[in-house]
């Protein structure tokens, strides 16, 4: 199956993050908080959302950081996915 997100909708994946911290301390999976970076999948056409046109910067595998507890998230084929409107996106990583 493959998602194909509407409107100004994105669907990102969380990036894995490093499980020890950089003085070598070795965190638990209840210690780590949620991560912020992701990798795009998929980007909707865009289009008119809220009487204000909206136009797509985002394409797929660009590294972004995303709002803390933006989105929806959904399971599909067993991978973790996250629906987000594009405004949530709050910076492209490079």
């Amino acid at each position: 199956m493959k998602l194909n997100p509407l409107l100004d909708r994105v669907v990102i994946k969380n990036v894995e993050t490093e499980e020890i911290t950089k003085g070598g301390i070795l965190l638990t999976s209840a210690a780590k908080e949620k991560p912020q970076m992701a990798e795009v999948v998929a980007v909707g056409p865009g289009g008119i959302v809220d009487g204000k046109e909206v136009k797509m910067v985002l394409k797929p595998a660009d590294k972004v950081v995303y709002s803390k507890y933006a989105g929806t998230e959904v399971k599909l084929d067993g991978v973790e996915y996250i629906i987000v409107r594009q405004n949530d996106i709050l910076a492209i990583v490079e």
